[in-house]
């Protein structure tokens, strides 16, 4: 058997009697056999009973995660700004029917051309649908259908951060599972879910869309991914604006594949990438009634949004103002994540999954630390998964050296970030009463201002 143990390789007979003295015989070659010919391979007990410990955690990690999801403790029981419009965009969707929702925007273009500032728009429809739907199937006020939602996405993003994470450091499941145990408890994480607000709802189709990206340039020509990568881009442009910030990310993480070389991108993936969000733009000009109600959505939005006063006192603030909320949030998680994007090489195969992640995170930044007026913690939700990859990664390096015992140091440091960042939230959202993710907000949540 050749060393590789792919197939069996040539033998011969020693040797014979023959005319009164030892002959070598005539060689004999036998054909080659692949291994898995004889029979289909059968794991051995040892390897299911190794897997069964991660499993166990994977299913602990998940429940501790879903119930910190669905529970509700956040102290903060009224209806913010944006909870509030949601709320009247489901009841006028109630009277009037899917078919009428051209009516709703053309209510809302009225409305908005009297307004000094900017309110959300009904074209956010996934969200606003989904609720719809809720209500159709289970009944329920309004802002009441609203928070099902949000705790609903929260679990399925819940669930589709661990498959990223799981694929994307597919090298070593002790570290996929670290990055899932540490999405699970991030106060981020847990503070979208409590509330009506459609940026955690946002960020299940984002972080869907940038894992069939993923295996798409893992897996070119894969359809069940492609199709998967074009449905999320449309999605996500009928779910919020924000979209477009995805997309350029996802343009940037095509551009940096030249040199990082995560794999292929075909000719249909780069296709879909501009199909995907055209689909999402048909959608709501339907909803919308043509193309110009739709037009006229944003025309007025976008540019009131720089006269509101809640948007001048709570979303400006320099190029690294994200920087500083992660920071003030999860300060462990974001200390550790800077570290290993500090040490990452191009050249080294694993580290190609972790500038994944942290090229979209470059690239979206890029626009969104320059939206004047337009910055919010809750629109860097798409981030966590990213950062806490990045987190998990330098863990695994200081477990490293603790040689024989790295496993349960690994599991150890995890474990202690996610108690901190659970006791962070704790402090955020239940001791002090927190809704919005304004700087000064969180820094009088923490008592850093009295």
């Amino acid at each position: 058997m050749q060393d590789d143990g792919k197939m069996k390789t040539e033998h011969a007979l020693p040797t014979t009697l023959e005319g009164g003295g030892l002959q070598p015989l005539p060689e004999l070659r036998l054909a080659p056999v692949p291994l898995s010919d004889p029979a289909p391979h059968i794991p051995h007990p040892a390897s299911r009973s190794r897997r069964f410990p991660t499993l166990l955690l994977a299913a602990i990690v998940a429940a501790g995660g879903i119930a910190l999801r669905l529970v509700h403790w956040a102290r903060f029981q009224g209806a913010g700004f944006d909870e509030s419009l949601y709320r009247y965009y489901l009841a006028q969707l109630l009277q009037v029917g899917l078919g009428g929702y051209p009516e709703i925007v053309d209510h809302y273009l009225a409305v908005q051309e009297k307004l000094s500032g900017s309110i959300l728009p009904p074209t956010r429809f996934l969200y606003i649908g989904c609720a719809y739907l809720w209500h159709g199937l289970f009944g329920g006020e309004p802002l009441a259908c609203f928070y099902a939602v949000s705790r609903l996405f929260g679990v399925l993003t819940l669930g589709v951060a661990g498959g990223f994470a799981r694929r994307l450091l597919a090298f070593d499941q002790r570290l996929a599972l670290g990055a899932f145990a540490l999405f699970a408890f991030s106060p981020l994480q847990i503070h979208l879910a409590q509330h009506a607000l459609a940026d955690g709802f946002f960020e299940c189709f984002a972080l869907g869309t940038l894992w069939a990206l993923w295996e798409c340039l893992r897996q070119p020509g894969h359809r069940g991914w492609l199709g998967t990568y074009a449905a999320g881009l449309a999605l996500m442009v009928t779910t919020k604006e924000n979209a477009f910030f995805v997309w350029v990310a996802i343009l940037g993480l095509l551009a940096a594949n030249h040199w990082l070389r995560w794999g292929t991108p075909t000719r249909a993936l780069l296709v879909l990438t501009a199909v995907g969000p055209l689909a999402g733009v048909a959608v709501l000009v339907n909803l919308a009634g043509g193309l110009r109600p739709l037009v006229d959505v944003y025309r007025l939005g976008v540019p009131k949004n720089l006269q509101l006063a809640y948007a001048i006192a709570t979303g400006d603030g320099p190029w690294h103002r994200y920087l500083l909320d992660l920071l003030t949030v999860s300060p462990l998680v974001f200390l550790l994540a800077a570290g290993m994007a500090l040490r990452l090489r191009a050249g080294e195969e694993r580290d190609r999954a972790y500038l994944f992640g942290l090229v979209f995170i470059a690239a979206s930044y890029a626009l969104m630390c320059n939206v004047k007026y337009g910055m919010n913690l809750r629109y860097a939700a798409m981030w966590d998964l990213p950062l806490r990859v990045l987190a998990v990664g330098q863990l695994g390096l200081l477990a490293a050296r603790a040689g024989r015992w790295q496993t349960w140091a690994l599991a150890g440091m995890v474990a202690l970030l996610c108690g901190y960042d659970v006791y962070q939230y704790h402090r955020l959202a239940v001791d002090f009463p927190l809704y919005e993710l304004a700087p000064a907000d969180l820094l009088r949540a923490l008592q850093v201002l009295k």
